[in-house]
């Protein structure tokens, strides 16, 4: 074998070993290339699936406030509902009273009259009332006068006021005023009569609501 074909097969077998190093090389890059491309997709997925989740989260929460708050504004209008029916057939009951029982309901008014004058403390008090009240009063004038106190007198207005019963007394002057009309009576009391309703009512924790919470 001469020495050209000596160094045509050293330099075959440099050749192939420098591809064979190549190629290892190579290989060993592309799988570093995809396991690094394997990885930033396993992150990106991860991210994205933190920030779907996220969404989901927040888009349901968003939901829950929403029924809720339906459900509130359901609650409040069925409260509120509730309550101006009570309130109407207090009124109702009022006039069943007045209608059904005209000396008890006498008797009711003078003890207004009573309480009012006990209030009121001067010597000259003025009652109004409804035109049915008025004349009712007026007639029994004996009896208005027998819940006043001791050198107390009173009168009655000259122009009955509306309102569906009780009085309005007040000092002759006008400058203290009790107000004993249902009415009047009424919405001193609303508060509690508002709570008495919805404790009579409503279920007990059904309370949902700012209406009436104070």
């Amino acid at each position: 074998m001469n020495q050209v074909e000596e160094l045509e097969r050293a330099l075959l077998a440099r050749a192939e070993r420098l591809a064979s190093a190549y190629r290892e090389m190579t290989q060993r890059s592309r799988d570093t290339t995809l396991r690094e491309a394997a990885e930033r997709l396993r992150l990106r997925e991860q991210r994205e699936e933190a920030i779907a989740r996220a969404l989901g989260e927040r888009a349901f929460r968003q939901q829950v406030q929403a029924s809720e708050l339906k459900m509130q504004s359901q609650l409040d209008r069925l409260r509120w509902n509730l309550v101006q029916d009570v309130e109407r057939r207090l009124a109702d009951r009022m006039r069943a009273f007045i209608q059904d029982d005209p000396t008890a309901y006498l008797a009711w008014l003078l003890r207004l009259i009573a309480t009012a004058a006990r209030a009121i403390e001067r010597p000259t008090l003025l009652i109004c009332a409804n035109p049915q009240d008025h004349q009712k009063l007026f007639a029994r004038w004996d009896a208005v006068s027998g819940q006043l106190a001791p050198g107390q007198g009173a009168t009655l207005c000259e122009t009955p006021i509306v309102t569906l019963a009780g009085v309005l007394v007040a000092s002759e002057d006008g400058r203290i005023r009790v107000d004993h009309t249902f009415e009047g009576r009424q919405e001193r009391l609303r508060a509690r009569i508002q709570q008495v309703i919805l404790e009579r009512l409503l279920p007990v924790g059904l309370d949902t609501g700012n209406l009436f919470g104070g």
